[in-house]
């Protein structure tokens, strides 16, 4: 597949950038995918909450009755979680929610998820370029004469760009990375991708199919 390169302006230029078929003749793997960015969402997951058991409750050093005489069942402390203002039984305590994904799993999920972006026409090739300070306006008026004003769009630099970087976050549902730091649920997210030339080998050796 043969992908026509954009200038600066936004025009199309006589340029193209070829994807090897090979990659393309991949079929995706949705499973792959769901495994990846579950694995993605769950390690955003903080894991801070905590309730206190019997053990983090102040206070109940002292017997609260004596031990017969009462006809009621024994208690060691006022601070069980049988009585107001005990512990909490079972209660959530902090813990990571990691889910592990191998590797290979990793790499079929990313390599689908671009796919798949290819294949439905929604990968866009633009020429190299930087910016001297953080242009917003500048990056709207590109998205604007590409056709892709509105839409979720994840710009992908071959090196991390400060200028570009703050100058495309500040668009609704936009954002940029580094080719190969763009993980299976950005590609997944965004509605349509946008790669600079120089980023694409850099993608396609994140994605163990270098061309």
């Amino acid at each position: 597949m043969n992908l026509k390169v954009y200038k600066r302006d936004g025009s199309l230029s006589s340029d193209t950038v070829e994807l090897p078929d090979s990659l393309l003749a991949l079929e995706p793997n949705e499973h792959a995918m769901w495994l990846a960015v579950r694995a993605e969402e769950a390690a955003q997951r903080q894991g801070t909450h905590k309730t206190k058991s019997r053990s983090y409750v102040r206070g109940g050093g002292r017997k609260p009755f004596k031990q017969k005489g009462r006809g009621v069942a024994r208690q060691g402390s006022s601070r069980s979680p049988l009585n107001p203002g005990g512990g909490t039984i079972f209660g959530p305590m902090p813990h990571t929610y990691h889910v592990g994904v191998p590797q290979k799993v990793k790499t079929l999920a990313r390599r689908s998820a671009f796919v798949q972006k290819a294949r439905e026409d929604r990968v866009r090739v633009i020429e190299d370029f930087t910016l001297d300070s953080p242009k917003t306006r500048d990056m709207a008026a590109l998205f604007a004469k590409m056709a892709l004003t509105d839409q979720k769009v994840l710009f992908l630099m071959p090196e991390y760009n400060d200028n570009i970087l703050l100058s495309v976050r500040n668009l609704p549902g936009a954002g940029a990375t580094r080719a190969d730091a763009a993980s299976t649920r950005d590609l997944l997210k965004c509605s349509t991708l946008i790669i600079q030339k120089s980023a694409v080998q850099t993608l396609l050796k994140g994605l163990n199919h270098a061309a």
